[in-house]
């Protein structure tokens, strides 16, 4: 039997539940991850099961301590990360259906479903003090918005439902049995106040009367939480007899305090030590996550609140307890880069390719690319996208426009659909998320920030082309972490504190977390083609914008 502690760290993405099993030092013994089934039924609606979320969760978690060749025993705490998706519950702690299907089993709606942005334009038109706690602009993927919409359009789900749960907050309830939410999801997610105090303080009643929900208020708001506390805390007593069981873990087993899991992602990364110096909060201020994948997120936090128009925040402990956290975001990043590519009259043809290689079809464009600079003699393979701009807003802008009803361009197309043109369309779609990810760090740096460094994990870390035009557009140095698993390793940073081995989340992210690959942004020639092609972004939207206005009323 193992005498050291090992920690677990629970991560549900949008499309899988992941289990990764970490030293106290942050080193990953294990990870295992089962798919998540998503239902669409109608456009802009996106669905899933809390039980299935569970059962993958389980799966995941037995399938890794497997690999790692531990008992139930060697675990000494275990937390949970995973997207802002809203969780419907009855008295007895059944799914309630918040689907147009009528089927109970499709009770969560996933952060990226966007129903419900009239009821986002509703609640900004109030223009609430509230709203100046999330960049001034609400949107729809969080959830007040979606609650309206389940109080209008399924009046039946409202009436039936006993518990809405933020999915984090549902996955430590069904292991604990204990209903305390998170300072990270109520403050991030559901506009509570989180610098008014814990345990329902922050809950703003009028701003929930104004809105249409004042019946949530009246029954003070038990259906939403009234105990809420900061992550890493243990909640209750541990994980249940039945929860135990279904993983495989031993009863009683401290559960920290969930988080969303992009910001995981964050305390998996921001605490890496740089030039041997441990972090600070000064130092912290220099810092900001960018955790990519289906989306993205960008997190800095400071000492100070800092109100930034159409960036989430300034949320109080809502990432590192005590700090404020400003929070960006792009709501479709690796999405949009897998349209571009899946959409392509090429890509069928390219991805065989791909399989008969052994390879992946990214790696395949990666090296086309590398080739049509040769063929062209472009002074630096960015330059194949001269004459083609992508505008990038094709799920809407989450930041700093903020702006759901957005969409994208682009401009430049030839009469060929060969694969070098999807080729350079693929690296258009990339830069474009890159001058994205820059505006939203020109806006942190103009109210306070001084942002020189990006911490980077998620899906397009593991791609040399994305980081290369990431570095190179926004002119940051790119940190890869020691442990590319950030998110999982942020998660178990939870189970870490919440058993008590480290005191604080600080102290266990300079602990755990440790840096890698550093990849430097290119000057000179390479850094004024950018600029020219940024200001191409900001002029293809101004130019949609302008479209829309002659379009207005036809």
């Amino acid at each position: 039997m193992s005498t050291q502690p090992h920690f677990i760290g629970i991560d549900v993405g949008t499309g899988s539940a992941r289990a990764g099993i970490f030293t106290a030092t942050g080193r990953m013994l294990a990870q295992a991850s089962h798919p998540i089934q998503i239902w669409k039924p109608q456009p802009d609606f996106v669905e899933q099961s809390s039980d299935g979320i569970w059962r993958a969760c389980c799966d995941s978690v037995r399938a890794a301590m497997e690999k790692a060749g531990l008992g139930a025993d060697a675990v000494s705490g275990l937390g949970f990360d995973a997207t802002c998706s809203l969780v419907a519950l009855d008295a007895d702690d059944r799914p309630v259906t918040v689907s147009p299907s009528g089927r109970d089993e499709q009770n969560v709606i996933v952060w990226m479903d966007h129903r419900a942005i009239p009821e986002a334009e509703r609640i900004n038109r109030t223009k609430h003090p509230v709203l100046r706690y999330v960049g001034g602009v609400i949107s729809p993927e969080m959830e007040t918005p979606k609650l309206l919409w389940l109080k209008k359009h399924l009046p039946s789900t409202w009436e039936r439902t006993r518990r809405f749960l933020d999915l984090p907050d549902f996955l430590t309830y069904r292991a604990t049995g204990d209903d305390t939410r998170s300072l990270c999801t109520t403050v991030c997610k559901w506009t509570y106040l989180g610098h008014k105090g814990p345990d329902g303080a922050g809950w703003d009643a009028d701003y929930f009367r104004k809105i249409g929900l004042g019946d949530l208020a009246a029954e003070g708001f038990g259906k939403i939480g009234t105990r809420v506390r900061p992550m890493g805390e243990p909640v209750g007593a541990g994980l249940t007899e039945k929860a135990a069981a279904e993983l495989g873990l031993k009863p009683g087993t401290p559960v920290g305090v969930s988080i969303i899991d992009a910001h995981a992602g964050g305390l998996g990364l921001l605490g890496a030590p740089l030039g041997g110096k441990k972090v600070t909060v000064k130092s912290l201020e220099t810092r900001l996550a960018l955790i990519g994948g289906t989306s993205s997120c960008h997190m800095a936090v400071s000492g100070p609140p800092r109100y930034i128009r159409g960036i989430w925040g300034p949320y109080f402990s809502a990432m590192i307890p005590g700090l404020w956290l400003t929070e960006g975001g792009q709501s479709a990043t690796g999405a949009l880069i897998d349209h571009v590519i899946f959409s392509h009259a090429a890509a069928a043809a390219l991805q065989a390719e791909a399989e008969a290689a052994k390879k992946t079809i990214y790696e395949l464009l990666n090296a086309r690319l590398d080739a049509l600079a040769k063929t062209e003699r472009v002074s630096h393979p960015a330059m194949l996208t001269r004459d083609l701009h992508i505008q990038p807003d094709f799920h809407g802008n989450r930041s700093p426009r903020a702006n759901p009803t957005l969409r994208g361009t682009i401009t430049g197309l030839a009469l060929s659909a060969t694969a070098d043109d999807l080729a350079r369309q693929y690296l258009a779609a990339i830069q474009a998320v890159a001058y994205g990810t820059r505006h939203i760090l020109e806006e942190m740096n103009r109210k306070g920030y001084a942002i020189k460094t990006l911490l980077a994990c998620g899906g397009g870390t593991k791609n040399p082309v994305f980081l290369r035009e990431h570095a190179d557009i926004t002119g940051c140095d790119i940190i890869l972490p020691e442990e590319p698993e950030a998110v999982l390793l942020g998660s178990a940073v939870l189970g870490a504190v919440a058993s008590g081995h480290y005191p604080a989340i600080l102290a266990a992210m300079n602990a755990m977390n440790a840096a890698g690959q550093v990849i430097k942004p290119a000057r000179g020639a390479v850094a004024a083609f950018h600029q020219a092609k940024y200001s191409v972004f900001h002029r293809l939207h101004h130019d949609f914008l302008a479209y829309r206005r002659l379009m207005a009323g036809r």
